[in-house]
């Protein structure tokens, strides 16, 4: 498999970031205006794209560069998985220079998907801290359907 890195998206591979969302549970109802205002926030953005420039792979991470960073949206092309392109995208990530010395990268997952993420030495032990989340009223009729 034939793939680059790259650290911005075209506008084409915005396309094809928001049909690669389609596919998700988590994230179907993301239009291309949402993710264009999400990536233009976003402190870090890794992709993966083939000898075409085609988007394959995708994820962001949002940090201070010092104490915290949180990945979102680690996202393979349904065509493209199993070839262990999510572990590249990893890779990408712990050992991107700009969190080489944040001191704590967080991420969601579901629990099926923990195995795959403690290869790199992500835990679910969180000791005493707990999740928390305020659900914007504005979503809620999404959260209603899920």
């Amino acid at each position: 498999m034939i793939y680059h890195i790259v650290n911005q998206l075209t506008e084409n591979q915005i396309a094809e970031l928001v049909e690669l969302y389609k596919n998700e549970f988590w994230s179907k109802q993301r239009t291309y205006q949402g993710v264009v205002k999400m990536l233009a926030a976003s402190d870090i953005i890794i992709a993966l794209v083939d000898e075409s420039e085609q988007l394959i792979g995708f994820c962001r991470v949002l940090t201070d560069f010092v104490y915290r960073g949180t990945i979102y949206d680690v996202i393979i092309k349904p065509t493209h998985r199993k070839l262990g392109l999510g572990a590249k995208l990893l890779d990408a990530v712990v050992n991107h220079p700009q969190l080489k010395e944040v001191e704590n990268i967080a991420l969601y997952c579901l629990p099926a998907m923990i195995p795959f993420y403690q290869r790199w030495g992500f835990t679910s032990q969180s000791g005493k801290v707990e999740l928390m989340y305020l659900y914007n009223p504005v979503n809620q009729e999404y959260l209603n359907d899920h």
